[in-house]
């Protein structure tokens, strides 16, 4: 069973960057997809970006252009680097790793304010 943990969230100002880190542990990592989801207050968690095995990726119309996702098999860890960020993007951003069943991690809050 792979174990999840997030960091990198934090406060950041409108057009202003993070990156986001889900390092996995337990499992062999690469045969997983690997995703990020975030979930706003009194909203449903949705889906931001996924990256399979293969590394082919799928990223929300709501955040294209802006968020890219990425993972180093070597590292055992799943990036989402977020760019231009807006107030709409404030959520708890979660980590998931699918193979055959989900697995998420506990979540760390991005808040973009001024």
């Amino acid at each position: 069973q792979v174990q999840l943990v997030e960091s990198g969230g934090g406060l950041v100002q409108p057009g202003g960057s993070l990156r986001l880190s889900c390092a996995a542990s337990g499992s062999i990592f690469s045969i997983y997809t690997m995703g990020w989801y975030r979930q706003a207050p009194g909203k449903r968690r949705e889906l931001v970006a996924t990256i399979t095995s293969g590394g082919s990726t799928n990223v929300a119309d709501s955040v294209k252009g802006r968020f890219s996702i990425s993972r180093a098999n070597a590292k055992n860890t799943v990036y989402l680097q977020m760019n231009s960020l807006k107030p709409e993007d404030t959520a708890v951003y979660y980590c998931n790793a699918r193979y055959r069943s989900d697995t998420w991690g506990q979540g760390t809050q991005v808040t973009v304010s001024s």
